[in-house]
């Protein structure tokens, strides 16, 4: 089969024919319906070599869907043809956070370089995928996995930000998202889905401001020296009472906390890279600033049973897996509009 792995640090990945994986016990392997580029993949391709002790070479493709392939011994819950998600973040399933569900916040990953899929472990920019655990597979059934597949991340992760300041989120509250790609256009719809929040969302390009406006944006704000002021007019009082900065660059953390009011909430789940200078007088008084990291298990449970019921639904541009380059060139350009997704078969 063929694979979009990376071989050598700071190197484009390269599409490559490697055998297709077979289960041990435990483990289930997946034809791959759908697995998303995403603006991680580009840093992961930027790591200079030793910032992680993984292994080359590894797929990459950390945002899958698609049907059970085959199982192994002691998988009785999953049939060859069943369409599922794959919960990425593969925790040890023996430490504390683990065993209360949360698993992106799993203690051995925290110490220590643990591979998961599409970071150090294959992932699903492939024909096929082994998922080593039956327990990170989530039913997907009545979904396309090929429309599914940004659930996974793109979906999970703001709403993970979502779930937890949802009590801030009440009537006559404002949201602000910043950055409307392949998180940001799902926070919105995630807000208009689960809270009573009123919903702004900024950005820099002006086809994302559109799709702001149509997946449910109450305004739409071009990024700029204006933005905060617009913004705050667009608000009014105090400022936004949440706000979700999907871009996490020096730029957009400090229009988060520009607009932010106090009290309120700033989740930064954008991995730009960005600092944020924190003291008296640059963040406002009780307003929290967080750092939400995927979500759990249960989470990507009730993100699907959203996308079933029509709540919430991902804006996605297909590339076949002989184009995946092309997929991250563009993201890297900046040019794609909701979320890549690579479809092996078809």
């Amino acid at each position: 089969m063929q694979a979009y792995q990376l071989v050598e640090w700071r190197r484009p990945p390269e599409l490559r024919e490697v055998p297709v994986p077979e289960p041990g016990p435990g483990e289930v392997v997946l034809k791959v319906g759908g697995s998303c580029a995403c603006h991680t993949d580009l840093r992961v391709m930027d790591w200079p070599p030793g910032t992680h002790a993984y292994d080359l070479p590894f797929t990459l493709g950390h945002e899958t869907a698609g049907w059970v392939e085959s199982v192994g011994p002691g998988v009785p819950a999953w049939r060859p043809g069943d369409a599922v998600a794959v919960y990425g973040a593969w925790g040890c399933g023996r430490c504390a956070a683990c065993r209360e569900g949360r698993e992106m916040l799993c203690e051995r990953n925290a110490v220590a370089d643990v591979p998961v899929g599409g970071f150090g472990r294959d992932g699903g920019m492939a024909e096929y995928i082994l998922v080593p655990s039956a327990r990170w597979l989530v039913s997907i059934e009545g979904l396309d996995p090929r429309d599914a597949a940004p659930l996974a991340d793109a979906a999970l992760t703001p709403y993970h930000a979502i779930a937890s300041t949802r009590d801030l989120l009440r009537p006559g509250s404002w949201a602000l998202v910043i950055g409307v790609g392949g998180l940001g256009h799902m926070a919105v719809q995630l807000l208009r889905a689960t809270t009573a929040a009123r919903v702004v969302a900024v950005d820099v390009d002006e086809a994302r401001l559109r799709l702001a406006r149509e997946v449910g944006a109450e305004h739409a704000v071009l990024a700029g020296e204006s933005a905060a002021g617009h913004v705050r007019d667009l608000v009014g009082g105090l400022g936004a009472t949440v706000v979700i900065d999907c871009v996490g660059s020096d730029a957009t953390l400090a229009l988060a906390v520009a607009v932010a009011r106090p009290g309120g909430a700033v989740q930064v789940i954008g991995l730009a890279g960005g600092t944020l200078p924190f003291g008296y007088g640059r963040v406002p008084f009780g307003c929290g600033v967080t750092m939400p990291y995927w979500g759990s298990v249960g989470e990507l449970v009730e993100v699907v049973e959203l996308a079933r019921a029509g709540r919430i639904r991902a804006h996605t541009e297909r590339f076949p897996l002989a184009r995946v380059a092309d997929a991250y060139a563009r993201l890297r350009a900046g040019t794609v509009v909701g979320r890549a997704v690579i479809t092996p078969h078809g």
